[in-house]
């Protein structure tokens, strides 16, 4: 007769040890592979709500016009552009005006084509906020609109022809305003929009 042959319990306990190794080095290289895949799902979410923010900010203000607003039935603000002092909130740091192009086809909506807006950073988060009529009245509430979150600083700066400069101009419109965004997990980033205003002829050259 023919003695039986196996395996030997050292072969068996090899065997095991080299499975172990082998599944626990395919666990890890999944685990890398699906935290990659999430940090880059992540990042790309993450351009697309700035590129998607950009795109809104480039549609107001191209388009900002020469309008004043009133503030709860008040009489009319002197200037065209508002910050520090914002539209819509004095707590918190923005910019608001009008814009014009708000589409309402053959005026069939109660409201006009123009549109107050507003940009605020409250609590980390850039809001977009408008109101149905261009002019505020008492007891009516903004439309909110989140546009960036994680945001740490917002600061703006407008061209007068010349020169970047940090204060408005007092009777017409910049000839471009820029905004710059400190974002927590991006750094700095800075837009900068053309505005239908005019130069300043007392301004004095940037070289």
């Amino acid at each position: 007769m023919k003695s039986a042959k196996g395996f030997t319990l050292l072969e068996v306990l090899i065997a095991i040890v080299l499975f172990s190794l082998i599944s626990l080095s395919s666990v890890k290289l999944l685990t890398a592979i699906i935290d990659s895949s999430d940090q880059g799902k992540a990042h790309s979410d993450r351009l697309n709500e700035l590129q998607r923010a950009f795109l809104v900010m480039e549609r107001d203000f191209i388009q900002m016009t020469r309008r004043s607003v009133r503030l709860n039935g008040d009489t009319p603000l002197k200037t065209f552009i508002h910050t520090n002092e914002s539209t819509y909130s004095s707590n918190t740091h923005g910019i608001a005006f009008v814009r014009q192009g708000w589409k309402n086809p053959a005026l069939l909506l109660p409201r006009s084509d123009v549109q107050a807006v507003s940009y605020q950073l409250e609590e980390d988060v850039l809001n977009r906020l408008h109101y149905v009529f261009v002019d505020a009245v008492i007891g009516e509430e903004p439309k909110v609109r989140p546009l960036i979150s994680n945001v740490e600083k917002v600061d703006f700066e407008f061209f007068n022809g010349k020169q970047w400069v940090k204060n408005l101009p007092e009777e017409d419109l910049p000839m471009a305003v820029a905004i710059e965004i400190e974002i927590a997990d991006m750094g700095l980033i800075r837009r900068q929009f053309l505005v239908p205003g005019v130069a300043d002829p007392n301004a004095e050259s940037d070289n």
